[in-house]
């Protein structure tokens, strides 16, 4: 691959779902489909919305070890990127990625204590691309590039919501 942050970013900004994993209190590993991030740096940063009170926050705060997986079914081709996950209550981090339509999530609004960010700092990555697997490192110096960051329909059903 000749551009790591590139091909990756420019495949994680075409899909419109992310999966993201932990890691259970047994360590076995959860998977969970979210909506894409709603920012990222580059492929080192990425933020995401959730519940405060959905089980993969509870989670995240035992065992910050994570993944996250973006894939293109079309070209069959995907990157798993493997890293940390931190819970951010701030009100900074929250105001950074909240949205018009929001509220349909959260009703309280950006100051609703069921609403958090999440934040994943990727450390390594493996990407998969015509029938062969390419493993990389996330350095600082190339993974960071100006932050982007996506809207989000807002009739979706909450894909955050974990019963």
């Amino acid at each position: 691959m000749r551009d790591v942050v590139q091909t990756i970013g420019n495949l994680i900004d075409k899909q419109s779902v992310a999966l993201i994993g932990s890691v259970d209190s047994d360590g076995f590993p959860n998977m969970k489909a979210m909506l894409p991030p709603r920012q990222r740096e580059g492929i080192m940063s990425f933020w995401f919305t959730t519940n405060t009170s959905s089980m993969r926050v509870a989670q995240y705060r035992v065992n910050a070890k994570a993944c996250v997986y973006f894939f293109d079914k079309r070209f069959f081709r995907g990157v798993m990127l493997k890293g940390t996950m931190e819970v951010l209550e701030d009100a900074g981090s929250k105001e950074m990625i909240w949205r018009e339509g929001d509220t349909m999530y959260y009703p309280k609004g950006v100051t609703d204590p069921d609403y958090c960010v999440l934040k994943f700092t990727a450390q390594t990555g493996r990407y998969y691309a015509n029938y062969k697997s390419e493993d990389f490192v996330v350095a600082l110096s190339e993974a960071v590039s100006p932050l982007r960051t996506r809207s989000v329909n807002k009739k979706q059903e909450n894909p955050h919501s974990e019963s």
